[in-house]
């Protein structure tokens, strides 16, 4: 059986290499962006989010607090850093503004190398991860069939905000970063959660007679490797999704990260002091998309539809 500890551990594993090589190196923040530390960072970040909502809320929301500071440190320098390989390869762009990019990933990355330490994440006094793994060894974990009901209970909470703050935005976007990409961020959850839970949830295998959601099955979409989620393997109970509302969870995650990188791309420039008329029509073009297709994609009342209950293997 996998359980909670479990789950745990075995990005804990992946992070506990990785911090020990980084600690190595001359630029520590700089090796976990370049090896992939990310990943399981959002793996454990989503664990201790979700289970926060399931038992011990306080601890796992401090566990999520060091996760999260961490990734968002990383993910500041992939923020920058891409804008500046961007921006130098794009004769459009202006070289000034591939070089300021350049100098706040290297600001970002200074940023993080003192995080790393003042947190004990590396160094000599470092402790952080042996601190984490004992406040889980003392969680309330709960039984397996009583865990995947707390989770398809979460799940359904989740859904119900979600749909509270899309339909808060019912007559359009204003914004790119307090309402698209907040957006953006919290349905993408519902689908890193899956991957983190290492197998209980699981894809109907049958399609939907829905006519509204065939738009969102692409073949991109279909063939995602995101969207090939982990085998039951020794779980015992799962919570299982219909394939189709899954998938298209994924097309609107997909969609609006392209809105996202489009409306970045815009904040960096106008950080740069570089932003054209042409990029204040973009900026719209981006409120006016994303508005569309939330419309769309709530009023089919497509998350609603995506839980199908829970199953013993």
């Amino acid at each position: 059986m996998i359980n909670g500890p479990a789950r745990f551990n075995l990005y804990l594993d992946q992070i506990e290499k990785l911090l020990t090589e980084a600690g190595k190196q001359p630029d520590a923040a700089l090796y976990l962006y370049q090896n992939g530390a990310r990943t399981p960072l959002f793996m454990l970040e989503g664990l201790a989010k979700l289970y926060s909502g399931l038992h011990n809320k306080k601890r796992f929301e401090k566990i999520e607090e060091y996760f999260k500071l961490l990734e968002d440190g990383i993910g500041a320098i992939d923020y920058y850093d891409g804008f500046a390989r961007q921006f130098a390869a794009d004769k459009k762009v202006h070289a000034k503004n591939a070089k300021f990019a350049e100098v706040k990933a290297q600001e970002k990355a200074a940023s993080l190398n003192k995080l790393l330490k003042e947190k004990n994440w590396i160094g000599k006094n470092a402790d952080r991860l042996s601190k984490i793994k004992d406040k889980l060894r003392e969680a309330d974990w709960l039984e397996d069939k009583a865990e995947m009901k707390a989770i398809e209970s979460y799940y359904q909470r989740s859904i119900e905000k979600i749909n509270t703050f899309a339909k808060t935005y019912e007559s359009g976007f204003t914004d790119l970063e307090s309402q698209i990409h907040e957006l953006r961020r919290k349905i993408r959850w519902l689908s890193i959660y899956p991957q983190a839970l290492q197998g209980c949830v699981q894809l109907t295998t049958t399609s939907s007679r829905d006519k509204n959601v065939k738009k969102y099955l692409t073949p991109d979409v279909i063939n995602s490797p995101f969207n090939k989620l982990p085998a039951a393997s020794s779980n015992r109970y799962v919570l299982t999704f219909n394939r189709d509302y899954f998938l298209a969870l994924s097309w609107m995650i997909s969609e609006f990260g392209k809105l996202k990188d489009q409306g970045l791309r815009f904040c960096v420039l106008n950080e740069a002091g570089a932003v054209s008329n042409n990029d204040a029509a973009s900026e719209a073009a981006i409120l006016s998309r994303a508005s569309e297709i939330t419309r769309t994609y709530f009023a089919e009342k497509n998350l609603d539809k995506m839980i199908a209950g829970m199953a013993k293997i």
